[in-house]
C-alpha cells in the first residue's frame, strides 16, 4: 500500500525542510500526537526493516555474521554478552556453525537486531541471489543499552542527534572506535 507514494517521494527531492513537510502534508494524512496527560515531552520511535545484502559464506566485506540461536542458549541465562561473542574463545566456539549470512557492515547487523527483523538480499556460493526476511527468534538475556545514548554519554554526539545517519557518520570518522561502540550494547539478538 506504501509503493504508490513511496515512488512518488523518489521522484522529489525536497530543497528545504519546509518544502519536505509541504509534500508529506499534501501526500499523506499527518496526526499530532500529544501525550495523555500535562508531562512534558514523551518519546516516540519508529520501526522498519533494514534491507541488507549479504553473502551465505564470508567473503571480501562480508565478514559480520549473522546467527541462529545458539544450541546453548537455554541452558547457560544470561549468555554470552556481545563483546565476548565477538571476542571469547569459548563463545565463538558456541556460535561456530550457527552462521545465517554474513554482512559487511556491524551497524547493519547491529540495525537489524535493534529492529528484531529485517530482510536480506543473500548472495548463494553458485551466484544466485534470494531474498530472505530474518526475525527474531532470541536474545543472549543481556540488558538493551543504546548506542546513541552511549556516543552521548561519551560526549561525542549532543542529545537529539542520536540518530541512525549521525551514528554511522560518527563511525566511519572513527573506525577504530566502531567496537567499543557496539560492545556497549552487550545485548544480542538472534
Amino acid at each position: 500500500q506504501w509503493q504508490d507514494v513511496c515512488a512518488k517521494a523518489l521522484l522529489h527531492a525536497p530543497r528545504s525542510e519546509r518544502d519536505a513537510r509541504d509534500w508529506l502534508e499534501r501526500h499523506l494524512r499527518p496526526y499530532r500526537v500529544e501525550p495523555l496527560k500535562n508531562g512534558g515531552p514523551g518519546l516516540i520511535t519508529g520501526y522498519y526493516e533494514p534491507q541488507l545484502d549479504a553473502r551465505r559464506r564470508a567473503s571480501g566485506d562480508f565478514q559480520v555474521p549473522l546467527y541462529a540461536p545458539p544450541a546453548d542458549l537455554e541452558s547457560r541465562r544470561p549468555y554470552w554478552t556481545r563483546r565476548e561473542i565477538d571476542t571469547l574463545p569459548a563463545a565463538r566456539a558456541a556460535m561456530r556453525g550457527r552462521e545465517i549470512a554474513y554482512v559487511a557492515d556491524p551497524l547493519d547487523a547491529l540495525a537489524l537486531q535493534i529492529q528484531g527483523s529485517g530482510r536480506v538480499r543473500v548472495t548463494e556460493p553458485d551466484g544466485s541471489v534470494r531474498n530472505v526476511r530474518l526475525a527474531y527468534a532470541a536474545n543472549n538475556g543481556q540488558p538493551y543499552a543504546s548506542v546513541g545514548r552511549w556516543l552521548i554519554d561519551q560526549g561525542e554526539l549532543l542529545p537529539g542527534q542520536a540518530s541512525w545517519p549521525a551514528i554511522r557518520a560518527w563511525a566511519h570518522r572513527n573506525p577504530s572506535r566502531v567496537n567499543a561502540l557496539l560492545w556497549s550494547n552487550p545485548r544480542y539478538v538472534f
